[in-house]
């Protein structure tokens, strides 16, 4: 275990490059060294901050006053595939340790021909972030594979083992979101041993591969096909690509009543015309969730647009970059204007999606 008990600035573990010093840092490369750093900060009433890749963090430029710890807990997932129970359903138990790098994860899966988490290609992090904002993309979520999370509970002091209806997922959102309650120590995912997808559900994703949505590919086409999507959006790290450097999606898609459907369709109607229409994707609770990236568009945020060394993506409307090498201050200004100015034009507030650490809009 490393531990650096001096000012050790967080910008270097956040896919943004931002953030200010922490006052103590320490890197745990076992859930042990990860558990005793969590329950001496706990004894000691220090604050804690628990990093993973940062890849969904946006951190104070007066960093962190207390201890920062970085999950380092890779390699252990290695033996995980060698599965050793299926479940009644076919599906094979894969488990695999908090600090796993995600992306290596998901290609591993790929290679060993499981099927379920294949269109999550691409997204930077660390495996254990996965269950806490409920990771998804191109028509598949975590939580439709998680079975349980293995966690340190900060209350009892005990490592606790959490099931899929304990975990309390939801659109972007989970049980550990927001709540500093569990550290994530290792995750149990059922896997279906197959050859082909899980069906594909998302539009662009069925039209990039020639096929009609619901229906199988091979797996690797999955893949590659989610990689060619998302490095067109800027979305999988390059450190030649500026646009890459951000936190992915900054807003998450809004999920309206339909008090406020109506009150959309109207504002888009005066703003755009009679005839204009919008993302609509209903969902099964009766509300209705619509796109964040076209109301960013529509209300005159367009790819590339920024003031000072923050901007919009020049790839992706939806991902907000610091390309010029600025602060977190810069950043959250321009996230402002546009979340204000979504308001104002649509009369819809966008939500952030990244955790905040010493901020808040």
């Amino acid at each position: 275990m490393a531990v650096r008990c001096e000012q050790v600035d967080l910008a270097g573990y956040t896919t943004l490059r931002l953030g200010g010093p922490a006052r103590c840092f320490v890197e745990a490369t076992t859930d042990d060294e990860l558990i005793d750093t969590v329950r001496r900060a706990d004894r000691e009433g220090e604050p804690l901050l628990v990093l993973g890749g940062g890849s969904n963090l946006v951190v104070a430029d007066a960093g962190f006053p207390g201890t920062a710890v970085h999950i380092a807990t890779r390699g252990a997932s290695v033996a995980a595939f060698h599965a050793d129970r299926r479940r009644s359903d076919g599906r094979l138990l894969v488990r695999a340790r908090a600090g796993e790098e995600w992306d290596p994860f998901v290609a591993r899966c790929v290679e060993e021909g499981l099927s379920g988490v294949e269109c999550l290609s691409g997204i930077p992090g660390l495996l254990g972030a996965t269950p806490i904002q409920n990771v998804g993309a191109y028509g598949q979520d975590v939580s439709e594979t998680i079975v349980e999370v293995r966690a340190y509970d900060r209350e009892s002091g005990e490592v606790v083992v959490l099931d899929r209806d304990a975990c309390r997922f939801g659109y972007r959102t989970s049980a550990f979101k927001g709540a500093d309650r569990h550290v994530v120590l290792q995750v149990t995912f059922a896997l279906e041993p197959a050859d082909l997808s899980a069906p594909v559900r998302y539009a662009e994703l069925a039209r990039t591969l020639g096929v009609e949505p619901g229906e199988r590919v091979p797996l690797r086409d999955a893949r590659d096909a989610v990689l060619g999507l998302r490095r067109g959006k800027g979305m999988v790290l390059d450190p030649a690509d500026p646009d890459t450097r951000s936190a992915g999606s900054f807003f998450t898609n809004p999920i309206l009543d339909p008090d406020q459907l109506t009150d959309l369709e109207k504002r888009v109607g005066d703003r755009l015309g009679p005839d204009a229409v919008f993302p609509r994707y209903p969902e099964p609770d009766g509300r209705t969730k619509t796109s964040a990236a076209w109301l960013i568009d529509k209300a005159g945020f367009t790819k590339g647009y920024g003031r000072g060394p923050a901007r919009i993506s020049t790839k992706h409307t939806l991902a907000l970059t610091n390309a010029d090498g600025g602060r977190t201050d810069d950043l959250l200004a321009l996230a402002r204007e546009v979340r204000d100015g979504v308001r104002d034009a649509f009369g819809v507030t966008l939500v952030n999606e990244p955790v905040f650490v010493g901020v808040r809009l």
